[in-house]
């Protein structure tokens, strides 16, 4: 499974973006997509995840309520809408799968693609 997300970019403070990891390969109902985040400095962070068979959902605390993941199974593809962003959502955002469940643990993950830039400017 190979992985490519776009859509990230300059944003202010308030503002809504949204981006999108396209997944290329076989996938199966029993797989997970999630989004992580890395800033500068700072470790991996679980930001949302979505399962691929049920459209279970999950999302971190730090983004419940603001952001939103939805997928399209026919295109491979899972958003990330995120609204109300803040100056400490600014990192590098990747989507990564796995065969199972959703995990908040990034190692737990097979495939990652290489990411997209988001930046909240104040």
């Amino acid at each position: 499974v190979q992985l490519q997300a776009s859509g990230g970019g300059l944003v202010q403070a308030g503002d809504s973006l949204s981006v999108s990891c396209v997944a290329s390969g076989r996938t199966f109902t029993s797989d997970a997509m999630s989004w992580f985040r890395q800033a500068p400095g700072k470790e991996r962070e679980f930001v949302s995840g979505i399962n691929w068979g049920n459209d279970r959902t999950a999302y971190s605390d730090s983004v419940k309520g603001r952001f939103t993941i939805s997928k399209d199974r026919i295109k491979k593809t899972v958003y990330l809408q995120m609204n109300s962003l803040k100056p400490e959502d600014t990192a590098n955002y990747y989507c990564a799968v796995r065969h199972g469940a959703i995990s908040r643990w990034p190692t737990e993950y097979t495939y990652r693609g290489q990411g997209t830039l988001v930046t909240v400017s104040s």
